[in-house]
């Protein structure tokens, strides 16, 4: 196919499109300004190309040139489409061309003919500019060719612009190619639109293009099975390719890998490494990473162990695979093997990265070694790390875990006075060790912060500070807050629910207790079993027997169970004379239990 073909220019070659523009241009008329205007008497000779490089140099370097070109050139003939197509070839910048493009067709009366237009299109999807590009498809003088179409849904598919690949394939009028149609399942895939793939994939078998279908395209269709948590599925459309002696790339394989890994099916995965040997696709260490981050994710040991297999067997695991084994470690509770495994990656030229110091930190901080903890901060800091919101943010949660808030609330103040963005996660943070360490005032006081900074608060900045004031006995100012969250659309979790329940019953409020707990199975959320406790007891004290009936059933029916000892104090306590069960309900309740 020729380059003309593919730009999409009909009936001629460019070489010919030259060749007749140049000889347009012979006679050119003469100008009276800089450059060649410095020669009233010079005759413009496009042969040469210097007059259209003189023009590419003005609209290239000349900020404002629209202005006044015409007044440089007035008795030049702009308007003519083959001076047009010279400067495209010249200008060598489509966005470039486009500008002068509407300046030609707003100040000069160029009315652009095909070629005109499919050489600019063909342009501007070549230099990836696929909004100028589609911009440009509204002009009614456009018709591009098959081919340039082509190029510009891989162009949209390329850069993104998915919705508008699949409509252009639509619109079309022609069957595009199977590289066409993989480019935008692609794409779709990347973007996390998998039902734009199944889309897709009805309007290919409907094209008629079913018959190219390649391996490329059903390894697409695998991986979007993946990507849907429906790795079975995916797994079935790779036999099918096995048995007719195909097999797909190695992303495919991983894809695979990765879902079965999610899915702790790992009898799959091994399946799936031989299958990858016999088929001479060797797994990389891409594969071996979804394999050992898999396993270890699920705090399975078998990860570690398909780690040091790989270096025995001459693999070279990059500073990534490292990270995943020190985290996967800390979280299985082995900072030891961690931080061996730490001294080893900087021995073998892999400086630790930011994260790999956090985790690590985390680490350190979960087991409560806050000197280690301190020495990887303090290590950071010698080495540039240490200043940004997620390292600082571990070190405030770290220290809050363990009481320490007056040391993160002074990291917290440092971080402003270096500038350094104080995120949502580091104000729940510290919300969160304040409420913890009883200090509700200074945690109420960071919450109103939070909120005058024009941060989007979540649950967990309120839901805090709503148990520590239940806890204090302030239970209806953690109402109040309950009703701001609602007032922000945020959705108040179960446990905040039990907090206030709980926080009512102590103060002496069991029928208030008891609306919260009936308006949560309204809700749909399901009471912790300790929080039935606390209402059974403030409405015994209450001697409110048919409302402790009530809540019994409704415990009973979600699967809880009465202590004994709440047991012995119920028949205690309506057992007496004063009380009577005419229908029985309590001596049926409790047998239930």
């Amino acid at each position: 196919m020729t380059m003309a073909m593919v730009r999409g220019t009909p009936l001629y070659s460019s070489v010919t499109l030259l060749c007749r523009s140049f000889a347009q241009f012979r006679n050119l008329t003469s100008e009276t300004k800089q450059g060649y205007h410095d020669h009233p008497t010079k005759i413009l000779d496009a042969k040469d190309c210097n007059f259209i490089h003189e023009i590419c140099r003005i609209t290239r370097s000349k900020p404002r040139w629209e202005d006044n070109l015409l007044s440089l050139y007035p008795s030049f003939n702009f308007s003519d489409p083959s001076f047009f197509l010279l400067y495209l070839n010249h200008q060598n910048n489509a966005l470039l061309s486009l500008r002068f493009f509407h300046w030609l067709c707003s100040s000069c009366g160029f009315s652009p003919d095909q070629a005109s237009y499919n050489a600019l299109f063909c342009a501007l999807v070549d230099a990836g500019a696929c909004k100028a590009a589609k911009a440009l498809l509204d002009c009614p003088g456009l018709t591009p060719e098959p081919a340039s179409l082509e190029g510009y849904i891989q162009c949209l598919s390329r850069t993104g612009m998915v919705e508008d690949a699949v409509d252009m394939l639509k619109q079309v009028g022609f069957c595009p190619s199977v590289t066409t149609w993989n480019a935008s399942l692609l794409s779709c895939l990347r973007a996390g639109r998998t039902n734009l793939v199944w889309t897709l994939y009805e309007q290919m078998m409907e094209s008629g293009v079913v018959a190219s279908i390649n391996v490329e395209t059903v390894g697409y269709l695998i991986m979007t099975f993946c990507a849907e948590n429906k790795v079975l599925k995916g797994y079935e459309l790779l036999r099918e390719l096995l048995e007719n002696g195909l097999h797909p790339d190695n992303v495919v394989f991983t894809a695979l890998i990765r879902g079965f890994c999610k899915e702790r099916q790992y009898a799959r995965v091994s399946e799936i490494l031989h299958i990858m040997i016999a088929k001479q696709c060797n797994p990389d260490i891409f594969t071996y990473q979804e394999i050992i981050n898999g396993l270890l994710k699920r705090k399975n040991s078998e990860g570690f162990r398909v780690f040091n297999d790989l270096k025995d067997r001459g693999y070279f695991p990059d500073r990534v695979m490292y990270t995943t084994v020190i985290k996967g470690l800390c979280e299985m509770g082995r900072p030891g093997e961690a931080r061996k495994l730490w001294f080893e990656m900087i021995k073998k030229g892999f400086r630790p990265n930011e994260y790999t110091y956090n985790v690590m930190m985390h680490q350190y901080f979960k087991i409560g070694d806050l000197v280690e903890a301190r020495k990887i901060f303090e290590d950071m800091r010698g080495r540039g790390y240490a200043e940004t919101t997620v390292t600082y943010t571990t070190m405030i949660s770290g220290l809050c875990l363990h009481g320490r808030t007056d040391e993160a609330h002074s990291l917290f103040e440092e971080m402003f006075q270096k500038g350094i963005v104080r995120d949502l996660v580091t104000y729940n943070s510290i919300i969160k060790g304040l409420c913890k360490n009883g200090e509700l005032v200074r945690a109420t006081k960071l919450l109103n912060e939070l909120l005058a900074q024009g941060l989007e608060p979540s649950v967990f900045s309120y839901t805090p500070l709503i148990k520590g004031l239940c806890e204090e006995g302030d239970t209806q100012g953690a109402i109040r807050l309950w009703k701001d969250m609602q007032d922000k659309h945020l959705e108040p979790t179960a446990s905040t629910h039990d907090y206030i329940i709980t926080g009512l019953c102590k103060e002496g409020y069991s029928l208030q207790g008891m609306e919260w707990l009936l308006n949560m199975t309204s809700w749909k959320l399901k009471p912790q079993e300790h929080t039935f406790e606390h209402l059974i007891n403030s409405l015994s004290q209450e001697d409110r027997l048919d409302e402790i009936l009530d809540v019994l059933e409704f415990m009973f029916r979600i699967g809880y169970r009465l202590k004994e000892s709440t047991i012995h104090s119920l028949v205690s306590k309506f057992s007496r004379d004063s009380f009577h069960f005419p229908d029985l309900r309590l001596e049926k309740i409790i047998e239930r239990n």
